[in-house]
């Protein structure tokens, strides 16, 4: 290949990444090796308030001793899709315990909640069904739904009028869909479940809810917020990941039988692909032991991420509005500028927390998002504080 031959076409995409450069939106890959709470990046050691482990089991023992366990007696991969040879035995006990954790009649797993969230939408929404979406929902949810071939209308994030409006505009439609995370990845907040299901109930719509951000953390057991809100057995499907608090990867739909055999029959991203290698499914089976038996984690995070709360608060930092205490604490600046410098001043600190842009957030809305887990010290979340009142 000849790299001095210039190309009309990399010449734009060379002018588009300047651009970003200019406006402090260029983003770039630095490698971080993780160690619980901190991590090491560029040869430094930093306080990590980046990830989303909140519970810090990605390097809980038992959870790793489970995933070697399964690598030795079952290899490295699965070496086919579900429906093939990579669904085993122990996937099937891991669904069934999820199931029973969701209090759901079945659980599903796929690789990702990406893909999870693909899988279930344009399995369920087709030509004649509209998707009511929230504004502030992931991006691997609007990723779905413009996928699926049904219309999509977004509204507001939490306005409950303009969602009912958009379900009266709707009713002709054979299919209406609502669609919303549980907590929100870059606000913090969370979304009012009884009040859709009121409205869900009203104008028989299905509901969908991203539980990312929520399982593990919030509940009396930890199963998220739909089990805080008392909408367990409303909630028409329910999509957990286990790469946040459970500390590892997969998506995992929870759902009536009946939902559940449409997906495996029907969603694209569960058929054609390689199924999760036995040593995922067998961190997620020990993930929802420990939650089971060490309520502490949830309870230390929740109470850790209420005090810190209130602090920046007083500090001048205004947090959307939210009565359950979530660990995602987003530090909104404006500016992409203002949100790197900050960014830079934590990193000078010792506190690795990056600036959150556009397009990830709207414009004029970057921040720096704070993410809390359960073995932070106090030590840890002074030296945080001691370096905001500093900027």
């Amino acid at each position: 290949m000849d790299l001095n031959f210039s190309k009309p076409w990399l010449d734009d995409l060379k002018k588009d990444l300047d651009q970003r450069q200019s406006l402090s939106l260029y983003r770039q890959l630095i490698a971080s090796e993780q160690h619980g709470p901190t991590l090491v990046r560029d040869g430094r050691k930093l306080l990590n308030l980046a990830g989303n482990d909140y519970l810090g089991l990605g390097s809980h023992p038992d959870i790793k001793a489970a995933a070697i366990n399964a690598i030795q007696n079952q290899g490295i991969g699965s070496g086919a899709s579900k429906l093939v040879t990579g669904h085993s035995p122990q996937t099937t006990e891991m669904e069934l315990e999820f199931a029973a954790f969701k209090h759901a009649q079945a659980a599903l797993l796929f690789p990702t909640g990406y893909m999870a969230n693909l899988g279930v939408i344009t399995s369920l929404a087709g030509d004649d069904d509209v998707i009511l979406i929230d504004k502030l929902t992931h991006a691997s949810l609007i990723d779905a739904a413009r996928s699926s071939s049904a219309t999509v209308r977004v509204f507001p994030h939490g306005n409950m009028d303009k969602l009912a409006r958009l379900l009266e505009r709707n009713k002709a439609c054979r299919r209406r869909l609502i669609v919303t995370d549980s907590v929100f990845s870059m606000d913090g907040d969370v979304a009012d479940l009884p009040a859709i299901c009121d409205l869900a109930k009203q104008y028989d719509a299905i509901t969908i809810v991203d539980e990312a951000h929520g399982t593990g953390v919030l509940g009396e057991h930890g199963s998220g917020l739909c089990e805080l809100q008392n909408v367990q057995q409303q909630i028409d499907v329910v999509i957990s990941t286990a790469s946040k608090a459970m500390g590892s990867l997969g998506g995992i739909v929870t759902a009536n039988r009946i939902i559940i055999d449409t997906l495996i029959n029907n969603a694209r991203s569960l058929i054609y692909t390689t199924a999760p290698p036995p040593s995922q499914v067998a961190s997620i089976q020990a993930a929802i032991k420990v939650i089971k038996l060490e309520p502490w984690r949830r309870q230390r995070v929740t109470a850790m991420s209420k005090q810190v709360r209130d602090a920046v608060k007083e500090l001048g930092y205004a947090l959307p509005e939210c009565d359950v205490p979530t660990p995602i604490i987003p530090l909104i600046t404006g500016s992409a500028e203002a949100a790197v410098q900050l960014s830079e001043h934590l990193n000078k600190h010792g506190i690795h927390a990056p600036a959150i842009r556009p397009p990830t957030v709207a414009p004029n809305s970057s921040r720096v998002r704070i993410s809390l887990r359960c073995d932070l010290t106090d030590e840890h979340v002074s030296q945080l504080m001691d370096a905001l009142k500093n900027t």
